[in-house]
């Protein structure tokens, strides 16, 4: 696998390079997409599957699908787009500087099993036997509680982006689709499936690769698929219940940690209590993800009624 893997490494670097330094805002987005789904392949090479679902639901995925939004945005809006690429020197000489500390720092590294021994020791008292969930979701849940809140705050200052300040209208654009159409067809034909996908990967992110955020990220592209097919209208933050949706995960893991004060500290979950606390977290925190990344994706609201 020598050869793969050094296949692998090149294309790596040329497509991080075309992103970078090649002309068109559109074909940088496209070869940043390709640049995350190789570093995808990369970490399931190095044995993270969980680092791979991530890295490609939403390093690949979702932040390329909001990257094309913008670049369309920017179309829209009469933005030129420069013909020819110009590459900042100084800014690619640090970059480089730090590229090169950073190989310097990995291979000065000391060989030996790091923390691997240290979890699977402490494994059985988290509640769960997968030992990427139990870091992020019981050793180091204050991790895990921040990208949560840090998701949410995004979403809140793409609010203020909306036409006529009618942030509680509907997301983004009205969309329509033909009713025999192929896209209306995939919005009939994928949810279902994505539905399944999704619950299994948060179901099974206790015992194997998988996760919320991994299940939400599959939940959004599915209900995005539904509003682009024209199968159902877009949500709106003028409902109580959407609003419930965005807060329900981190406000359950921010009590849960509040709980664990009970226990001896600030999200430390009891051995006995930990895989239901964890599953629970886990289950309303792939609903509010899901809700997240779907209005993050459709934009801020452009027209239509609020819901």
């Amino acid at each position: 696998m020598a050869v793969f893997d050094l296949a692998l490494c090149t294309l790596i670097l040329l497509a991080a390079l075309a992103a970078v330094a090649g002309p068109g805002l559109f074909r940088a987005v496209v070869f940043f997409v390709v640049y995350g789904v190789l570093i995808a392949l990369a970490w399931v090479r190095l044995g993270a599957p969980d680092v791979a679902l991530a890295e490609a639901a939403i390093g690949a995925g979702l932040t390329g699908v909001l990257l094309l939004g913008a670049v369309g945005r920017l179309s829209r809006a009469g933005a030129d787009e420069p013909l020819t690429s110009r590459i900042d020197w100084p800014v690619a000489l640090a970059a480089g500087l730090v590229g090169a500390m950073l190989v310097w720092a990995v291979l000065s590294l000391a060989p030996g099993p790091g923390l691997a021994p240290a979890v699977a020791e402490i494994l059985p008292q988290t509640g769960v036997e997968n030992p990427v969930t139990a870091v992020l979701l019981n050793l180091r849940a204050w991790d895990t509680l921040l990208e949560s809140v840090v998701l949410l705050a995004a979403l809140i200052g793409l609010w203020p982006l909306a036409r006529g300040g009618a942030w509680q209208a509907a997301a983004g654009p009205v969309h329509h689709a033909l009713p025999d159409g192929v896209l209306a067809g995939f919005g009939r034909l994928l949810p279902p499936v994505a539905l399944l996908v999704g619950v299994y990967l948060v179901w099974a992110g206790a015992y194997q690769p998988g996760g919320a955020f991994q299940g939400g990220t599959v939940l959004a592209a599915a209900g995005v698929l539904c509003v682009m097919a024209g199968l159902v209208r877009a949500p709106g933050m003028a409902a109580p219940l959407w609003r419930l949706a965005l807060v329900a995960g981190p406000g359950l893991f921010l009590a849960l940690g509040v709980a664990g004060m009970a226990f001896g500290g600030f999200l430390l979950f009891p051995t006995a209590l930990a895989k239901g606390m964890i599953l629970a977290i886990e289950m309303v925190l792939t609903l509010s993800i899901a809700v997240t990344l779907a209005l993050m994706v459709l934009g801020p609201p452009e027209g239509g009624g609020a819901q």
